[in-house]
């Protein structure tokens, strides 16, 4: 895979879905509370799967799980999980669709207890500020990191399912708290 492709990180390649992705979300960082509940919904649901699985399955977890309301998710119920799994636009994973339900009751907890969901993500951060790394090359850039690994293990501690430190990784990329796009790409002057 090229580091580079149109200016931009060779990750998206030239699929318009991905590269707006890419464009417009992907490092960019997120303090509002219902965007990081929607990525973290997201990111569950991709594990094991292609980013770009889920990226064309968005708009169908979206209607499946309320708009990313995570108290509307949290009262779903048996019922609803049945349902869902019915439902083409998402992956019909028993697992992971119960796994949303339960992270959203989690997510709530959390936000009672940090004042939101933000202010959590930060706690795991060297003072309380995101990373921006400079890396030149998509080989650099690591799967994981000790602010990942200890807001996944205290997360599992908590309960969330499909939350190991290689999605939390990613949900920390996704979500801006970690900033890996690569020192040749177009956002990194922007």
């Amino acid at each position: 895979m090229q580091d580079i492709i149109n200016g931009r990180c060779g990750w998206c390649g030239t699929d318009e879905l991905y590269v707006n992705y890419h464009d417009k979300e992907w490092g960019r960082l997120v303090t509002d509370d219902d965007t990081l509940f929607e990525f973290l919904v997201l990111e569950s649901a991709q594990a094991g799967l292609s980013w770009i699985t889920i990226l064309r399955k968005r708009e169908g977890y979206r209607k499946a799980f309320c708009n990313f309301d995570a108290g509307r998710v949290a009262q779903m119920t048996d019922e609803d999980v049945e349902r869902l799994m019915r439902f083409d636009g998402i992956v019909r994973n028993r697992l992971k669709i119960k796994s949303a339900i339960t992270n959203a009751r989690l997510f709530l907890a959390i936000q009672k207890e940090f004042g939101s969901f933000y202010n959590y993500t930060l706690s795991f951060f060297p003072d309380r500020k995101p990373i921006v790394h400079t890396f030149n090359s998509l080989s650099e850039i690591p799967v994981s990191s000790p602010e990942s690994d200890a807001m996944s293990k205290d997360m599992k501690k908590r309960g969330f399912k499909f939350f190991g430190t290689t999605i939390c990784y990613a949900h920390l990329q996704a979500s801006g708290f970690i900033n890996d796009h690569l020192a040749g790409c177009f956002c990194r002057k922007g």
